[in-house]
């Protein structure tokens, strides 16, 4: 499969009356089999879960020497990133997966900075970008989600199957990225980063030569054993 970004906007679908909405909850429910089921209010809008996997290639400021956040601390809103001024880098794990439970009314931006905050990543929000993945044709698609889009109804639209649709986050690659939000030790980073990942290339194709060179050596050799 191959990983395409999409830069063009779909077409929106026409928004769901209150009747369709509850339609779509009950035949979104009667497929769900982790009992994450999305519940309707009385007021029309409507909460559930939605998974987010974090595919970040790049180091996260995070503040350094605060322990993990405790139930305690969630539900009492402590902020540990504001217990203290210094800051450390840190990779997330590739691939990792945090769910999240969130209303129809909770924007993209909203899920990001939610984010952020559950790791106690201190970088600018305007860094990362929330995108929707979807397999078509055998090959996997990426768009890039507007900020003020609602995750929760693009849920509810694809079902609970993620094959369908999952939500990934990313740098923000698009060009839109404000580079003085990012501190000098952050952007010393990343040079050392790209410093090395350029040694280690350049080590892959030496080597890769020296073995074709060797190779060469040894059929030349041959060659002048042979007679005639």
């Amino acid at each position: 499969s191959q990983n395409v970004t999409q830069t063009l906007e779909e077409e929106k679908p026409a928004p769901l009356t209150t009747q369709e909405i509850k339609q779509k909850i009950e035949k979104y429910n009667a497929k769900v089999t982790n009992c994450l089921l999305m519940k309707l209010n009385d007021d029309g809008t409507y909460t559930g879960f939605i998974k987010v996997h974090l595919k970040l290639r790049r180091p996260v400021t995070v503040p350094a020497g605060i322990r993990p956040q405790s139930i305690y601390d969630a539900l009492k809103e402590v902020n540990l990133a504001e217990m203290t001024d210094k800051r450390t880098s840190f990779y997330l794990p590739l691939d990792a997966i945090k769910q999240l439970h969130i209303s129809s009314t909770t924007t993209v931006s909203e899920v990001i900075q939610g984010l952020l905050k559950k790791f106690m990543v201190v970088d600018n929000p305007q860094k990362f970008a929330l995108f929707k993945e979807m397999r078509k044709d055998g090959q996997v698609l990426f768009q890039k989600l507007p900020l003020t889009e609602f995750p929760l109804y693009l849920r509810l639209l694809a079902g609970p199957d993620t094959d369908v649709l999952s939500f990934v986050l990313k740098e923000n690659e698009t060009g839109e990225v404000e580079w003085d939000a990012f501190s000098i030790p952050e952007l010393q980073n990343f040079l050392m980063i790209l410093d090395k990942e350029e040694k280690d290339k350049i080590q892959q194709v030496q080597k890769k030569y020296e073995k074709f060179k060797q190779r060469l050596q040894q059929t030349l050799k041959e060659a002048r054993g042979k007679p005639g």
